[in-house]
């Protein structure tokens, strides 16, 4: 593959697909400034990874995998570096989408979703993108009928959660 192919096809997924690397990298970033480190190494690894892609699940699957695999190594990573950080929230409007308003509703689900430890929060993120329970075992690695239960266990979980804010 040369590399204008190579470049094209990642334009073309990036622009297709972007909401994928927002939402793993609003998960799994603490602040802002995590969140657009995170955003920068997930879509090195997703421009490496183009020329492996072999057309044997959707693309929407593979840059879940990669976007998620490299989340996941990113947070282990960064939490070393984390004592002494300070967020940094003025640059809010680079990772968000610009809607016109705020919802405050989809706020408290992030982070929600932020507080859950690395495979619930996986498999939260296939979920809400409507990915079946074949796919998220694939993408996470585990049984379809422990996805079964996770996913089970979080809607409690956020059940109970929401209960406690109204």
């Amino acid at each position: 593959m040369t590399e204008q192919i190579q470049s094209q096809v990642f334009n073309d997924w990036l622009k297709d697909h972007k909401g994928i690397l927002f939402k793993v990298v609003r998960a799994y970033g603490a602040n802002l400034e995590d969140q657009e480190d995170l955003f920068q190494e997930i879509a090195v690894q997703v421009w490496r990874s183009v020329p492996k892609f072999r057309n044997d699940c959707a693309v929407t699957t593979w840059m879940y995998r990669i976007a998620l695999n490299t989340a996941l190594k990113w947070s282990s990573k960064e939490r070393k570096h984390q004592e002494g950080r300070e967020g940094i929230d003025q640059k809010a409007h680079v990772l968000t989408e610009q809607s016109g308003f705020a919802d405050e509703r989809l706020d408290w689900l992030y982070e929600q979703i932020a507080r859950l430890d690395n495979v619930d929060r996986s498999l939260c993120l296939l979920l809400l993108d409507g990915f079946s329970y074949k796919e998220m075992s694939k993408i996470v690695g585990i049984s379809e009928s422990y996805v079964g239960v996770r996913i089970n266990r979080i809607k409690k979980h956020l059940t109970k959660q929401s209960e406690k804010v109204t």
